[in-house]
């Protein structure tokens, strides 16, 4: 993956129409650019030198493997979450949507594999429409209408499983289940999924007019408007969006483990947002790119990993790290905005 999908701003010229220099961008503007662009990833490159030197079992085959194939669920979620935060919104909504997109996932295989993966797609995308109409049409704050149907995609997972006293498994001998858990040059094809999405969901933001809409209603849906641009439109899709992808994330996740588990999915939304920002993306909109986003996910996961691998560590300190991290993230992001407009 590459920061092709970032929006990046035409070259400044270098004189006026009649001759007069205009200045180039400064370094301190250069530099705060590529420390909002980059920053994750060289951080990423630095926790993965600084873990391999550490940890003898953190760069083997299996290590490597079982971290491809958990951050795989985590980016597509994520994936979502992108489009959703780069408008300016949020979506509280995609943990529970994964949850009960793993057990719709898994209640379906019994008929085939395509119920397997357009129930809780055509589920989740209708929570997500849902969000985005009450969003865009009705004007409510994204926070609100999202963990209402956090809740509400809760309440419908544990009628689905008798108050989550019901599991439904997977036959392990289903095209639907090596979905999950089958290998293509030995990678696992969740991993491949995700990475064929990031790749069309990369193409969509710097490709298409689409893409445009996206960042345009980020920066100032006001100006937006007057542009002619859909807003509203644009609003809905990203929700149904993200809302697909986490029901298609809960299927796999569901096909890799051959059951429907009910009790996953809480504070994934927190992941997500996380992985989004500290890729990158900023909470105000406008701003933001996928492989930035990917690069989040790898190194929530990487941070993850190098906790278990010390072992005396409780997995709680997993959660205290992250969020120690996310908000030096979002300092940095505030500092080097700040900066930035000094500077113009």
């Amino acid at each position: 993956m590459t920061t092709a999908d970032v929006r990046e701003p035409a070259p400044a010229p270098q004189a006026g129409p009649e001759g007069a220099a205009v200045d180039a961008p400064r370094p301190a503007e250069r530099l705060s650019a590529l420390a909002q662009q980059h920053g994750a990833l060289v951080t990423l490159v630095l926790a993965v030198i600084a873990a391999s030197l550490a940890f003898e079992p953190f760069l083997t085959a299996d290590n490597i493997q079982n971290m491809a194939l958990s951050s795989a669920f985590l980016a597509v979620v994520a994936l979502g979450m992108t489009f959703v935060i780069v408008t300016g919104g949020i979506d509280l909504s995609v943990g529970s949507l994964f949850a009960l997109g793993g057990v719709l996932a898994a209640w379906g295989s019994r008929y085939g594999t395509a119920v397997a993966l357009l129930l809780p797609l055509v589920v989740c995308g209708l929570i997500g429409l849902l969000n985005g109409v009450l969003i865009a049409r009705s004007r409510l704050a994204p926070f609100i209408v999202t963990l209402a149907a956090m809740l509400g995609a809760r309440g419908l997972l544990l009628a689905v499983t008798d108050e989550g006293s019901r599991t439904y498994l997977v036959d392990k001998g289903t095209l639907f289940a090596t979905l999950g858990q089958g290998r293509l040059l030995g990678v696992g094809v969740p991993v491949w999924i995700a990475l064929v999405l990031f790749a069309a969901g990369a193409l969509v933001l710097r490709r298409t007019r689409f893409g445009q809409y996206v960042y345009a209603v980020g920066g100032n849906e006001d100006a937006a408007a007057l542009m002619g641009a859909p807003v509203a439109r644009t609003k809905i899709t990203v929700y149904t969006l993200s809302g697909l992808c986490a029901g298609l994330a809960g299927a796999l996740n569901a096909a890799w483990l051959v059951s429907g588990v009910t009790i996953l999915g809480s504070g994934m939304e927190l992941e997500a947002i996380s992985a989004v920002v500290i890729g990158g993306t900023l909470l105000t909109g406008g701003a933001g790119f996928l492989s930035g986003s990917l690069v989040g996910v790898l190194l929530l996961k990487v941070i993850q990993n190098v906790i278990n691998q010390i072992g005396s560590l409780d997995s709680a300190y997993q959660q205290v790290v992250s969020g120690a991290f996310l908000a030096v993230v979002v300092i940095a992001q505030t500092w080097l905005g700040r900066r930035g407009r000094r500077t113009t």
